[in-house]
């Protein structure tokens, strides 16, 4: 953390400090984090206003009281209010957390106290990255859920669309697997819609991986990867193979909801494809604080504050984020599976 005032000076921490504190903290990175697909846009408001028009979704611009209003279509369904969900998450110190522990090489002795604050920070962070994670893997298939695996938003019914889905029947000997694979590419591209990309990635479920490189058609495409592009022996090879146009990587990366059930991002035998290096295709947006000092401020990703119990007891940690990821081209994502 970088600040080191003790908390139980008169005031604490102020929302400032404490928001600044815990979205500076370091990060158990997810896997869309790392490879950077969506980017975040802080909003005003606790809701965003989606116009769908030709497959595309944009959310609607803000415009001074009494100022000209934007122009939507005149379909019935082109156009949704989507309240971003609102994720609470709160801990406790009690003096059973410091009592008797030391600061690491510290003497101070406020220090224990920063020490079990900063870990508990730290915690609470990666489960919101976490939830971040699950809400946006979800969402790049068109899907909103929340932290309970409750669906809160399905683009594709909202808007009347359809999910592009490929098979490729991967039991079968004789698949033209790289026809499967320009299948994918050419989806990709037509559903651009204007948008730019560098290249196409695809999420699998490792039972899909490997019955890919296992398949007649890749075997010794893969092979030959395996050879030139790293050592097999020492190395491990399930993460990623590019064929054809695509690469493909290996994603067993799951959850646990808030029931208590553990969910994989990528269910059993599928995948996604999708493109990479767009310029305005996936965004989380984030609204502000349920707070009045934050009303009508750009939202942050994530907020923390303290407060100290009147009488000295604990200290409240409480953080929140109010976010809603949208794939704005929800047919740009390909749904990869193997009937057989």
């Amino acid at each position: 953390m970088s600040i080191t005032r003790n908390p139980f000076d008169t005031g604490g921490y102020s929302l400032a400090e404490m928001t600044q504190a815990i979205n500076i903290l370091p990060n158990l990175h997810s896997r869309l984090a790392q490879i950077g697909l969506f980017r975040f846009q802080g909003v005003t408001q606790r809701s965003v206003i989606i116009e769908q028009f030709e497959g595309i979704l944009s959310l609607l611009p803000s415009v001074p009281l009494g100022g000209p209003a934007t122009l939507g279509q005149r379909e019935g369904r082109s156009m949704r209010s989507f309240a971003l969900p609102w994720i609470p998450h709160d801990d406790v110190i009690l003096p059973a957390d410091i009592q008797g522990v030391p600061a690491i090489g510290m003497s101070d002795a406020a220090d224990p106290l920063l020490e079990v604050m900063n870990r508990k920070l730290t915690l609470m962070r990666r489960k919101h990255a976490q939830t971040r994670e699950y809400m946006e893997m979800n969402a790049l298939r068109g899907i909103v859920k929340d932290g309970a695996g409750t669906t809160l938003y399905n683009y594709f019914t909202e808007f009347g669309l359809s999910q592009i889905a490929v098979d490729f029947v991967l039991g079968t000997a004789g698949t033209n697997v790289q026809g499967k694979v320009r299948t994918v590419l050419r989806s990709v591209e037509d559903n651009l819609l204007g948008e730019s990309m560098t290249s196409v990635h695809a999420l699998v479920s490792s039972e899909f991986f490997d019955k890919l490189i296992s398949h007649s058609k890749t075997a010794d495409a893969y092979k030959f990867f395996a050879a030139t592009g790293a050592q097999p022996l020492r190395e491990d090879m399930r993460r990623a193979f590019p064929f054809a146009g695509i690469l493909f990587e290996e994603y067993n990366g799951s959850v646990t909801l808030s029931t208590g059930v553990t969910e994989r991002l990528i269910p059993a035998g599928d995948g996604i494809a999708f493109p990479m290096g767009t310029f305005d295709t996936f965004t989380t947006y984030g609204g502000p604080a349920n707070l009045l000092e934050a009303a009508n401020t750009i939202g942050l990703p994530l907020y923390a504050r303290q407060h100290l119990d009147e009488k000295g007891r604990w200290i409240d940690l409480m953080t929140e984020a109010s976010i809603l990821p949208v794939n704005k081209r929800p047919r740009i994502a390909i749904r990869l599976h193997s009937s057989n």
